[in-house]
């Protein structure tokens, strides 16, 4: 008879039910692992609301992570029974085009745990060996969860290539904050946070952050953004939110000869204006970066266990699995909550800041 356990599973959009369902069998080539805790993204909510990943349903997701594994498969190496794993959680074919070259985040067949395929909203996961880290013992369970956003941070960090004492400006208060402290932690001055929140662009501060705007204060962000940085606009902008008029803002912030970091996600439909122009005679550059692979899951455990880099401060809660949807919608509506965790072994939440 199968092994059964608890797991959140989303039936259809907007409907989802904790049941009992197997506990996931493993290959040769996978471990199980027994979830410690597992962050709440964003993309949660949207696979939750079905405009995410739809196709996939019913599915469990949950794919910021951390474990003890229970079992090894028979082809893992350097792993065994109770070693405390934090998970890649990026799939890729490996032979197509663009794995063949190195961009595994541009796979053509790319999926993701806990977006694509069952994830860790439950007591247990299963997952490829290869893609497991080891834990340091000095960081501790919620920021071992916190490695995969803190991987799309670093994967951003490295994309946009920071020089020593460039002027760098963050859009955006939710993975915002950690940018800027990642910018400050790359030599950059001064860092500048923009966002609508005062308690979060007050925890930018802390963070790292050298100057903060708050939006709702001022009537133009762009001219504020220049004031700071001499008249010339920044080195660098990153936009973390995901809408038109911000990066709209972004392309406007950047001094001539700077780049934009593309970061945050807008729906697939919605259009940017940037004058071509501007771009051409100011030299302007811009990338993209969507995610971390690979061993951004170890620079950023070594970044934690090393105290390089702090997220703590961004905790809001832990809650019991049961309690997975209603968090969902208080994150929704509870503009104060950054992180929220869920703790399948948990009974009672509880209140981290």
């Amino acid at each position: 008879m199968a092994r059964m356990m608890r797991a959140q599973v989303i039936e259809a959009p907007g409907k989802m039910v904790l049941k009992q369902v197997p506990v996931p069998e493993i290959t040769p080539d996978e471990v199980l692992i027994k979830v410690s805790m597992c962050g709440i993204c964003g993309t949660d909510w949207k696979i939750y609301k079905g405009e995410y990943a739809s196709e996939f349903l019913p599915m469990i997701s949950g794919h910021e992570f951390v474990g003890v594994i229970e079992e090894v498969g028979s082809n893992a190496k350097g792993l065994k029974k109770g070693d405390r794993v934090a998970v890649d959680i990026c799939l890729p074919c490996g032979t197509c085009y663009y794995c063949r070259r190195g961009d595994a985040l541009l796979c053509e067949t790319f999926t993701q745990l806990g977006i694509h395929t069952d994830g860790a909203f439950a007591e247990y996961v299963k997952a490829p060996w290869k893609n497991c880290y080891l834990i340091p013992d000095e960081v501790d369970a919620l920021s071992a969860a916190f490695v995969e956003p803190l991987t799309a941070v670093m994967q951003a960090a490295k994309k946009m290539d920071i020089s020593i004492a460039s002027s760098v400006v963050i859009i955006g208060t939710g993975l915002g904050i950690l940018h800027g402290a990642l910018a400050k932690l790359r030599g950059a001055a001064p860092v500048i946070v923009i966002g609508r929140s005062e308690s979060k662009l007050r925890l930018a501060k802390q963070l790292g952050a050298d100057y903060t705007i708050n939006i709702n204060e001022v009537d133009d962000p762009v001219a504020e953004v220049k004031k700071l940085t001499g008249g010339v606009g920044a080195d660098y902008v990153l936009e973390s939110v995901g809408t038109p008029e911000t990066y709209e803002q972004a392309f406007n912030m950047v001094r001539r000869g700077g780049k934009v970091e593309a970061f945050g996600i807008c729906p697939p439909d919605q259009k940017a204006c940037f004058s071509p122009y501007e771009f051409v005679l100011g030299e302007k550059k811009v990338s993209g970066s969507c995610a971390g692979i690979g061993n951004d899951w170890g620079d950023v455990l070594t970044l934690l266990k090393y105290k390089r880099i702090d997220p703590t401060p961004m905790f809001s809660m832990i809650v019991p699995l049961e309690e997975l949807e209603q968090a969902l919608h208080e994150l929704r509506t509870n503009k104060d909550l950054i992180k929220v965790f869920v703790d399948p072994q948990a009974t009672e939440r509880k209140i981290l800041r």
